[in-house]
């Protein structure tokens, strides 16, 4: 099967054929870093990473683009708030975002530039575009996009383009501008506002140039896959598209993928009307970065999904199925001779999982054949019908799966030395029949997030997705 995804440009399944072949340019929309990004903000983060973790598997060689924005009326807002510069705000929210990026697995993007990095590139944008008509300036030294050299504005989110424009982020009396449905791409200087003395003028960059900018300089002026979440398709989006098009009179984007809103209480997860929750207050539940990605990336992206603790309960419960036979295979060892049909049933899954994700990261029934050899797997392991030899390949099957997915134990992550010490010595204790020491280790094990299993085998050991709090 061919790899087929929604492009919300046209509002249709179609091939995805990267414009060189064999190498795929992504941008995604980062955070704007003012505050700590919440759980609804990492949905559309993974679905950006579910993607080039996929394309990256089916052995396409992916760049991708990430932009972090950190000038904007709401940065300097707090940064004024709270009495610190811009650049000390940033950078203590970047590195947030970071750790928990890391956290949750998602994949480090090649290029993470930053719109303050980046202000040279944003004005030989707006050059142009002054140049060709499509922008003019106003009184204030700001510079507008004149939305009526633009007749094909729209298009993305399938709107009248005479409408008057909803949701800026930047309200339409702030500065004199010919039409009330013009955008900025430059700010005039105003006191107490960062300011860049520019071949445009003095002044600070519009949120929508930004992304055409950065996105352009590292990709290119046309480029396969730019993904965010539903709520930026417009305004932000729409303007991208005007903005990059007019100035280079070439498609700016490919493919656009969108992903639905995370809902919690029936709500849209939203920092303006103080419904969200952070990845830190999920952990401080008792929820572990595994179970919080699976819970994010286990429904279809462009699904509305339901966020709280009966996801995280599921999640962690899909978790701990799939560290459970991992750990099992893992620990496996037997004379008995190779079975035939493994190789069979392995090949089926993979063909059933790439399936699925190649219509349009279906990722339900790509989780469902997954599970479904995980049943298979525990079956035989029970009935004892598989050799060492099976059990490794099985095992290496399912965490190749897990570079698409990134939520299982991949089994190479080192114990602490005292962790260590702990399960040596439980398993002395069990030798010698002290079970009262072997129990009282084996609760202090699960307090530090290991489980432990006794088996015929022996004692075997695998991470809580969950870790257990007094």
């Amino acid at each position: 099967m061919t790899l087929r995804l929604t492009n919300t440009l046209t509002g249709r399944q179609e091939t995805f054929v990267p414009l060189e072949p064999g190498r795929v340019r992504m941008y995604s929309c980062g955070p704007t870093v003012y505050a700590p990004a919440h759980v609804g903000n990492f949905r559309s983060f993974l679905f950006a990473d579910l993607l080039r973790r996929y394309l990256g598997w089916l052995g396409l060689e992916v760049t991708w683009v990430m932009n972090i924005t950190d000038v904007d009326d709401k940065i300097i807002r707090d940064a004024r708030r709270d009495g610190v510069p811009i650049a000390e705000l940033t950078a203590r929210y970047t590195a947030a975002f970071l750790e928990d990026a890391e956290r949750l697995r998602m994949t480090r993007p090649d290029v993470m530039p930053r719109a303050t990095e980046h202000i040279p590139d944003m004005v030989a944008l707006i050059e142009t575009l002054l140049a060709t008509g499509h922008a003019y300036r106003t009184d204030d030294g700001s510079v507008f996009f004149r939305l009526a050299s633009w007749p094909s504005y729209g298009q993305l989110a399938r709107l009248d383009p005479t409408q008057q424009r909803v949701g800026e982020r930047v309200e339409a009396d702030d500065y004199g501008k010919d039409d009330v449905r013009d955008f900025v791409v430059w700010k005039g200087p105003k006191d107490g506002e960062p300011s860049w003395e520019t071949a445009v003028g003095p002044g600070r960059p519009g949120w929508h140039i930004e992304c055409s900018a950065m996105s352009m300089r590292y990709l290119g002026t046309t480029f396969d896959i730019h993904t965010g979440g539903v709520d930026l398709i417009f305004p932000h989006h729409e303007d991208e598209i005007a903005q990059s098009e007019a100035a280079t009179g070439r498609q700016f984007v490919r493919t656009w993928m969108h992903c639905a809103h995370l809902q919690m209480g029936g709500q849209k997860m939203a920092k303006r009307t103080g419904n969200i929750e952070r990845p830190a207050d999920v952990y401080a539940r008792g929820y572990g970065p595994r179970a919080l990605r699976y819970a994010l990336i286990g429904a279809h992206y462009r699904a509305p999904l339901e966020f709280g603790d009966d996801s995280l309960r599921s999640a962690t419960a899909a978790v701990d199925r799939l560290d459970n036979v991992l750990a099992a295979l893992d620990a496996y060892r037997s004379d008995a001779p190779s079975d035939t049909t493994m190789p069979t049933a392995l090949a089926e899954t993979r063909e059933r999982f790439t399936e699925a994700l190649d219509d349009d990261l279906n990722i339900a029934p790509a989780l469902a054949a997954v599970f479904d050899l995980v049943r298979e797997m525990n079956r035989r392991l029970d009935a004892g019908s598989l050799s060492t030899e099976d059990a490794g390949s099985a095992a290496a099957f399912l965490r190749d799966l897990d570079r698409v997915l990134g939520v299982m134990d991949q089994g190479d992550e080192a114990l602490d030395p005292d962790l260590a010490s702990m399960l040596e010595e439980r398993a002395a204790a069990r030798a010698a029949r002290d079970w009262a020491t072997s129990d009282r280790l084996r609760d202090a094990l699960a307090d530090r997030g290991i489980a432990i299993e006794d088996t015929k085998m022996g004692q075997r050991w695998r991470r809580l997705a969950e870790v257990r709090r007094a």
